[in-house]
């Protein structure tokens, strides 16, 4: 979250008072509505049919677009080796098996890889936006496309940001997006859930609240009800969740302004080579990525220029540090491991550093330098003269 203002304040001291703290409230009675105020706004932003706002990050929108989908047992979902845990960890929620592949240079999902590890049992992928730079969407598309691959994009990180002129999330048969206290935008634990599909929203609405059927518009639904999760999310949320979404395209400008004038600036410093992109216009300018020819190169790097992070330290992002996933440690009880399910055995579960080498190549030689959006021109002058300096380091 980069910017909180009295705006924010104002509007849950609305929803406080209105005693009205639960989404699906009666317009009539004078009810604020703000879940489905904000899906609306969201959905005219990106440009979708539906959007469904819920509690539980960007790891519910994900879970909830796989159940919709109807994965599980028995199948398998491409999971790119470079992303937040939660991604692979939602595919073990709806009891399928998440499958590793390689990230390319731009450090989002390898397309080649991905198709190199298609097999019968492989139902989905999730293409991950990292770090606000877009995936090759074109490419992954087309392999999801040619194989009846269900695509479910993690935009988490990618509030706002854009391949090919259209919004990142909107692409897949379904998108989710994180709006927790780490990201562009913030409702505190908010996630959301974007698809055109209106069976696949229907399905995500009755899974993400249990209590669907006693919404007053349950009766509009083809869609059976089942037994499901609890993700609803609150007014508060909703009202919050507008408020910063009035902000999202003042923090996008920023943020992106600062770092193509850092890139700008950079261009043809000996030492330092830009990490390629999809589609930087469509960037959210979060980060400067950098490639050098060696992990030592890149430590040096970045000790003459703090501020960032090397992918490889870059906690549980890197799959090699998912401790519970490669120890098989699933669920509460055994019998609830997807691991141990039949229709599961004899699925690819391997997630030893042999798997995806190649992403903790480019994971060890790439520095992330972060960008805040609220940098004056002069900090933004001095971080340049720094970073031109660590470069020469490295040369």
């Amino acid at each position: 979250m980069y910017r909180i203002g009295q705006e924010e304040v104002d509007e849950v001291a609305k929803v406080l008072l209105s005693k009205q703290w639960m989404r699906g409230g009666d317009p009539a009675a004078g009810h604020l509505q703000e879940v489905e105020r904000f899906e609306a706004e969201w959905a005219e932003t990106l440009g979708v049919s539906y959007v469904l706002l819920m509690n539980g990050g960007g790891t519910a929108g994900i879970v909830c677009a796989l159940a919709a989908l109807g994965i599980g047992p028995g199948d398998e979902v491409i999971v790119p080796a470079y992303t937040w845990l939660a991604t692979a960890t939602s595919v073990l929620t709806v009891g399928a098996i998440p499958v590793l592949a390689e990230v390319d240079e731009s450090l989002g999902l390898d397309p080649e890889d991905f198709e190199r590890k298609l097999g019968p049992r492989v139902k989905a992928v999730i293409p991950v936006h990292m770090a606000g730079r877009p995936a090759n969407l074109a490419r992954i598309l087309e392999v999801a496309h040619a194989h009846d691959i269900k695509v479910v994009e993690d935009s988490c990180q990618c509030d706002g940001g854009s391949y090919q002129g259209r919004r990142t999330g909107s692409w897949g048969d379904a998108g989710a997006f994180s709006l927790n206290y780490y990201k562009i935008i913030s409702c505190g634990e908010g996630g959301v859930l974007v698809t055109n599909d209106r069976e696949l929203y229907e399905r995500a609405f009755i899974f993400h609240d249990p209590g669907a059927g006693f919404r007053r518009d349950a009766n509009q639904r083809a869609t059976p009800l089942f037994v499901a999760q609890q993700y609803r999310a609150s007014e508060i949320m909703g009202a919050i969740a507008r408020i910063q979404l009035q902000r999202l395209e003042g923090i996008l400008a920023d943020l992106r302004r600062h770092q193509r004038r850092i890139i700008t600036e950079l261009a043809g410093q000996p030492g330092l080579r830009l990490a390629p992109s999809n589609d930087p216009e469509g960037d959210c300018g979060v980060v400067v990525a950098w490639q050098f020819d060696s992990e030592d190169d890149a430590r040096t790097f970045a000790a003459a220029a703090p501020g960032g992070y090397i992918g490889i330290d870059h906690g549980k992002h890197v799959f090699t540090n998912w401790d519970a996933l490669i120890e098989r440690r699933v669920m509460h009880h055994p019998a609830m491991n997807p691991f141990n399910f039949e229709a599961n055995q004899g699925a690819r579960a391997d997630y030893s550093p042999e798997v995806c080498p190649r992403t903790l190549d480019l994971l060890r030689r790439t520095y992330f330098y972060a960008i805040d959006p609220d940098w004056t021109e002069e900090e933004v002058a001095a971080r340049i003269e720094t970073l031109a300096a660590a470069g020469k380091a490295v040369a």
